[in-house]
């Protein structure tokens, strides 16, 4: 009979033939370590300096990453009040080069590529199937006329890149879309991030010192985008593998903590910010995921998912969530409203408010302020409707 384990798919053959307990322990334990053998994680070139630091490593999506190096909160509260550094490189950078590219990104992104004209700037936006679900979210970079430089999921990088592919072949067939797996990427987020930076990097300040946020500079080697996942400033640094571990060990000697995804994850909670997989994915469209602000559908431009999404106008929408009795907040638990039932698509207990919060997708009449009830266990709990984000720049927006 087939069995599911965290590593894989196996078959397990149960024999007539009469055995011991003991025979029959030691096959299915034979047959886990095979599996386990043969489902080996993915590692960044920062695999080893984590395991150095004392890191407690986990599977996350395939790949082995560390989820804390201590305590998480004081991670969370190191990145709030200061400076913390965390591990990408897992995330994949794409660049498509050519005649034509902004016209190409018009068409496969619902966020409309011509907003950005500076060279650097970002825009951040889903790209979408011709049904409106969300295949990932994305930041892109312009950076000239024949080069934007793309930055996506780890977990979805071969489904997108084989999509952006698979599109331009149609749409574009010169140009040239490169996954950069020669580069590594290094966040530095928190109020005293970008000084951090320019102390380990004291030759990349003169370019970046002027970056607005969504905005980046190649500075040959570094390629340093004022961007981040946490609702602080900083920087995200793109740079050779090679170079990598250095980078991360001047960082380190600098003052800068390495912070685990277990801070990563409350961080981005708190600063109302997706994540692919949980927030949205291919079975919802960015209107009910929060991301309405990142769809152009007001200019005549077409683009993938466009029509679907004009068709069928959303039922749902994406809500912050504060709980006002004891318990915690998660994933898929469900949250009962005057209007009808949603559910709770990321919770977490937020070390800065100090109180559980969420977001969840909810029928599109609830309002803010509203207070519903969420179902823990055999309990209903009460929960206010917020606007997020939750908090950002090291303090709470309620």
């Amino acid at each position: 009979m087939p069995i599911q384990t965290r590593r894989g798919i196996g078959v397990i053959v149960i024999s007539q033939v009469p055995r011991t307990d003991g025979a029959q322990r030691d096959f299915v334990l034979r047959l886990f370590y095979f599996l386990k053998a043969n489902m080996t994680l993915k590692t960044t070139p920062l695999n080893a300096a984590h395991r150095a630091m004392g890191a407690k490593m986990v599977d996350f999506g395939g790949w082995d990453m560390p989820v804390n190096y201590g305590s998480q909160i004081d991670e969370h509260h190191q990145v709030r009040n200061d400076v913390g550094m965390f591990d990408v490189c897992h995330m994949r950078v794409v660049d498509v080069k050519g005649a034509n590219v902004r016209n190409f990104l018009c068409y496969l992104l619902a966020n409309n590529a011509n907003k950005i004209t500076l060279p650097g700037k970002a825009l951040y936006s889903a790209m979408l199937r011709p049904d409106g679900g969300v295949i990932d979210d994305l930041i892109i970079y312009f950076m000239t006329e024949e080069w934007f430089r793309i930055v996506v999921n780890a977990g979805t990088a071969d489904k997108d890149i084989a999509w952006m592919k698979e599109q331009a072949a149609v749409h574009a067939p010169m140009l040239i879309i490169t996954s950069r797996d020669d580069l590594a990427m290094v966040a530095v987020q928190g109020p005293n991030a970008r000084a951090k930076v320019w102390q380990v990097l004291p030759q990349t300040q003169t370019a970046t010192e002027g970056l607005q946020n969504f905005q980046a500079a190649d500075c040959g080697e570094y390629f340093i985008a004022r961007t981040g996942y946490t609702g602080e400033d900083g920087f995200e640094v793109m740079l050779p593998k090679e170079k990598v571990e250095a980078f991360w060990y001047d960082l380190n000697k600098a003052g800068v903590a390495p912070i685990g995804l277990g801070a990563r994850d409350t961080l981005r909670l708190e600063a109302g910010m997706n994540l692919y997989g949980q927030d949205m994915d291919e079975t919802v469209g960015p209107l009910e995921s929060g991301l309405a602000w990142t769809v152009d559908l007001k200019s005549e431009r077409d683009f993938i998912g466009k029509a679907a999404l004009l068709a069928n106008p959303p039922t749902q929408k994406l809500a912050g969530l504060l709980l006002l009795d004891r318990g915690v907040l998660r994933g898929h638990q469900k949250v009962h409203t005057p209007h009808g039932i949603g559910e709770i698509t990321s919770g977490s207990f937020s070390p800065t408010l100090e109180k559980s919060i969420a977001l969840a997708r909810v029928p599109v009449d609830v309002a803010i302020g509203d207070t519903v009830q969420v179902a823990i266990r055999d309990k209903m709990l009460n929960a206010q409707v917020v606007k997020y984000p939750f908090a950002r720049n090291g303090k709470s927006c309620l």
